[in-house]
């Protein structure tokens, strides 16, 4: 009985990218299945994984690498959240420590297009002035955008304009 619920608990681990860690056992379990947290990509989803941390803590993170501080080891993460470095070294084998050159054009700093100007919506790939104008004017009349369904639905963009967008926006 034993085995089986470990196997059931192995299953749900490697094929739900969003199941939260019950223990230290289950994200044992992911670890052995390769599963790493990018904490310089994470998002509030992923942080939640880990067993013990709380929405604060996983939103206050994403919130400092969206503004360009990047994370480069576990004392910047406890520093950012204000606990000691000692509760947070369990979860040191998950997490990855990568760098990313925000002004390389493989990973290209994300605009927020709900607090954007015109000139920083202008420097985006694939948009021109008449599409500039729309998304502000779009805003302006229906509120923020939610995430990029919710631009792509209410602008009616192709999906071709929407899958090369969603890798320079952001909500």
């Amino acid at each position: 009985m034993f085995k089986l619920t470990q196997i059931r608990i192995r299953n749900k681990i490697a094929n739900d990218p969003y199941y939260r860690f019950q223990s230290l056992t289950e994200m044992a379990i992911a670890i052995e299945l390769g599963i790493k947290i990018d904490v310089n990509q994470a998002g509030v989803d992923d942080w939640l994984r880990l067993p013990g941390f709380s929405i604060h803590q996983a939103r206050s993170l994403v919130e400092l690498v969206k503004m360009g501080i990047q994370l480069f080891s576990l004392e910047d993460i406890a520093a950012a959240i204000n606990v000691p470095l000692q509760r947070l070294q369990v979860y040191e084998p998950i997490l990855a420590f990568a760098y990313y050159d925000r002004l390389s054009s493989l990973s290209p700093e994300k605009i927020d297009l709900n607090r954007a100007s015109t000139v920083e919506i202008l420097a985006i790939p694939d948009i021109n002035a008449d599409l500039a104008s729309q998304i502000q004017s779009d805003i302006q009349t229906n509120g923020k955008y939610r995430n990029i369904v919710d631009l792509q639905s209410r602008l009616s963009l192709d999906r071709e304009l929407t899958s090369r967008l969603m890798h320079y926006v952001r909500f």
